[in-house]
């Protein structure tokens, strides 16, 4: 899986090969380190870095409507992502010796 993720990176393109042995490692065995290459790549995707193979060739204008929702739906999940490690962040013990500002 790693490799595969490299190589659609690498290229910015994942083809309809690429995506189906994916999809047969995501059937397998898969350990946290290939997990995490996917995440990478599926972010990738959404963020237009990496585009993939298509089964069916649509029409560009059918593509704007489509388009607009993956970009709102990945700016919430990147806002969602950020209030996560900002709620982690806050509600972490503070260390004194960390803020000599405050007067400690």
């Amino acid at each position: 899986m790693k490799e595969i993720v490299k190589q659609a990176l690498t290229s910015g393109y994942l083809s309809l090969a690429a995506q189906h042995q994916i999809r047969l490692l995501l059937q397998s065995d898969y350990d946290s380190e290939d997990l995490d290459a996917y995440i990478m790549l599926q972010r990738a995707v959404l963020a237009g870095e990496v585009k993939r193979e298509s089964r069916t060739q649509k029409p560009p204008s059918a593509n704007t409507a489509k388009d607009a929702g993956l970009n709102i739906k990945h700016a919430y999940q990147v806002a969602a992502e950020i209030a996560c490690v900002a709620a982690m962040a806050l509600s972490m013990p503070k260390n004194p010796h960390d803020s000599s500002y405050l007067g400690a």
